[in-house]
């Protein structure tokens, strides 16, 4: 299980001025209101409950500092700041009782990934398999690299580009097989915000899975022009006029399941390989009556490396989600 050292502060470059903190404690009889904070202030909240609140409406969770203290007081709870980034990086990653990993599959990320596994480690303590398609930018060998330097990071490596699914799901029979009782994915462009990463694993205590959704109060999307924003909405629409709207953000890739959801979903029978896969996997979780939690995140475009959602993925969704539906009806 991970033994990766933590990143202290002091490690990740010069710190800005200090931050100032908007103490935020459940015990005010009033409703909290949360205004415009400055580059230097964060709120401090007591714990994760505290924090989703917060998030919920509208504050930027990179901006919220959960204490590891008893309460919330004047004392400074560890948070520091890469310099010139908006992010808060706590003392020391957050730990939890269950054994994690995070599956990353990767094509051409080579500019992505070394940074990517760095920061991961600086919020949580997790394994992190990476789930490479025989990348010509050399993305395989740089993570072979890294799984010699870090015990945490492991590699399968895939003879061949075959699609998100099969990614995907390699990842995960390849966790099934080892002792993990959260299995997260997420993308390796920095789309998905690695310090949401404890947020996750905290609600997956009361869930089966847990979506990082784009589309519940406090979620939206970062660097998205109008173009990307319609072609998801009319995605997501799509798929809820067949499988309804007990779930906003079907296409979210951003995750934590459960060992035991993904046990039960006969993985070898799943079809899709796009990107439809999300809608699949979830799908197939309603259909289980798992519990399934949407978690407000932020959702940002890339910065470095080209999108892999293209017309075979779209087509492949028109195609697969009615035959979703149909499927799911017969065996009610």
């Amino acid at each position: 299980m991970p033994s990766h050292p933590s990143t202290t502060p002091s490690e990740i470059g010069p710190q800005p001025p200090s931050i100032h903190y908007r103490s935020v404690s459940d015990d005010n009889d009033q409703p909290f209101s949360p205004g415009q904070l400055r580059i230097d202030e964060a709120y401090l909240v007591p714990d994760f409950e505290q924090a989703e609140q917060l998030i919920a409406q509208g504050v930027n969770s990179a901006r919220v500092a959960i204490s590891k203290k008893a309460s919330v007081g004047d004392h400074d709870p560890g948070y520091s700041q890469v310099a010139g980034k908006l992010e808060l990086v706590p003392a020391t990653p957050f730990t939890f009782d269950e054994s994690i990993v995070v599956v990353l599959p990767t094509y051409n990320e080579r500019a992505n990934l070394e940074a990517l596994i760095t920061v991961i480690g600086r919020y949580l303590v997790t394994d992190i398999v990476i789930v490479d398609d025989n990348s010509p930018d050399g993305t395989g060998e740089l993570a072979d690299q890294l799984s010699t330097r870090h015990n945490h990071v492991h590699v399968i490596h895939r003879p061949r580009k075959e699609g998100l699914g099969p990614a995907y799901l390699a990842g995960f029979q390849w966790a099934l097989q080892r002792p993990y009782q959260r299995i997260i994915e997420m993308d390796c462009d920095f789309s998905h915000a690695p310090w949401d990463l404890p947020r996750l694993v905290h609600r997956s205590y009361t869930s089966d899975l847990v979506i990082g959704s784009r589309y519940v109060p406090g979620g939206g999307t970062e660097n998205w022009n109008a173009r990307r924003r319609f072609v998801s909405r009319c995605g997501n629409a799509y798929v809820s006029f067949f499988l309804g709207s007990i779930i906003q953000d079907w296409t979210g890739g951003f995750r934590c399941y459960r060992r035991e959801l993904l046990e039960n979903m006969s993985l070898s029978t799943v079809q899709a390989k796009g990107y439809i896969f999300q809608v699949e996997l979830a799908w197939r979780a309603v259909q289980l009556r798992a519990k399934v939690s949407e978690l407000p995140i932020r959702f940002s475009d890339r910065v470095i490396g080209q999108s892999k959602l293209g017309w075979p993925s779209l087509i492949e969704g028109l195609i697969e989600v009615p035959k979703m539906f149909f499927r799911g009806s017969a065996h009610r």
